[in-house]
């Protein structure tokens, strides 16, 4: 069981977030954030310094964050990947140590993702600088990715309440689908269709959480069944990393593909999203498709996003 956490300036889990804040505060400076990225940047952020530490690989959680804070006239003073390889972890250094070293460097922020759950919130808690979680593990939380997926979903529809959404694949060990969902619990009418294998269903305490908020939770093995119900198909990878597998070639065990029969299924105005990467679970005929969004759209958001935190952690008045 997680500790208790205070939260804001660190970005650690999606449920410190209210509805009113991503309203009135968010979602607006994203748009401000687009409009500045547009012009090819700006000095915000000049003098200010991130560091970018990942005990796994990463490409757009890592690579939009440091686009963002740039753009912003700030500076990425360090940055790796896979640090349980290529830093002192190897050679047994403690994650507390690892983190009070970094903040002797004279960094504002430091954008984290570890492999183990609640390694941000640890982190938080011994830094003298914000943290920005880039990704628990086991499931975890990726929080600024759910930010960006609100905004995504924002941007299509242009509201969430109401919303019918289908999560689709491994949901057991996926983090961007916790996050996301805790999010959703914020908004109302809003539907979440479970669509996974026996095994890799969505936690009971997220569900818990879910119906304690009034959203209506249904789990299903076939994503056919809701494919023409939904407003966004929201697909994800099997976590291969985390021990899952199961081929999704076997009907016996449900469909979970996304690809020509889903599009045809599918509404003209829903969207089909995936924090990616992408392997085998959406047909590369589905990219074309302007409902497919993962690589348009949702990509976009992850830097104006971004830019909107580093901009209200690092220069709040400005």
């Amino acid at each position: 069981m997680r500790t208790k956490f205070d939260g804001w300036p660190n970005v650690i889990y999606s449920q410190q977030f209210s509805r009113r804040w991503i309203e009135q505060q968010f979602l607006p400076l994203t748009d401000e954030m687009e409009r500045i990225f547009r012009r090819g940047g700006c000095d915000l952020l000049k003098g200010k310094g991130m560091i970018s530490f990942f005990y796994e690989p990463s490409t757009r959680t890592r690579a939009s964050h440091e686009v963002a804070m740039r753009r912003l006239g700030g500076d990425v003073i360090f940055s790796t990947e896979n640090a349980r390889e290529f830093s002192s972890a190897k050679k047994g250094e403690t994650f507390e140590h690892t983190i009070k070293v970094l903040c002797r460097y004279g960094p504002n922020v430091i954008v984290i993702r570890y492999d183990h759950e609640i390694g941000a919130e640890f982190a938080a808690k011994v830094s003298n600088v914000p943290i920005i979680n880039a990704g628990d593990r086991a499931p975890g939380q990726h929080p600024t990715q759910e930010l960006l997926d609100l905004r995504t979903i924002f941007k299509h529809r242009g509201e969430i309440d109401g919303l019918n959404i289908a999560m689709v694949g491994d949901l057991l060990n996926g983090r961007t689908v916790r996050s996301l969902s805790y999010l959703l619990g914020k908004y109302k009418k809003v539907t979440i269709y479970y669509v996974s294998p026996g095994p890799l269903m969505m936690k009971d305490d997220v569900k818990e959480y879910l119906r304690r908020h009034g959203v209506l939770v249904k789990e299903l093995t076939d994503l056919r069944e809701v494919a023409s119900k939904v407003d966004v198909i929201y697909q994800t990878r099997t976590q291969g990393e985390c021990g899952a597998v199961f081929d999704r070639r076997n009907q016996e065990l449900g469909y979970f593909m996304v690809n020509r029969e889903i599009l045809d299924l599918m509404r003209k105005d829903a969207i089909i999203m995936h924090p990616l990467p992408c392997v085998d679970e959406i047909t590369r005929e589905v990219d074309d498709d302007p409902r497919a969004v993962y690589l348009t759209l949702q990509i976009d958001s992850g830097t104006f996003a971004r830019m909107a935190l580093l901009k209200m952690i690092l220069a709040p008045k400005a």
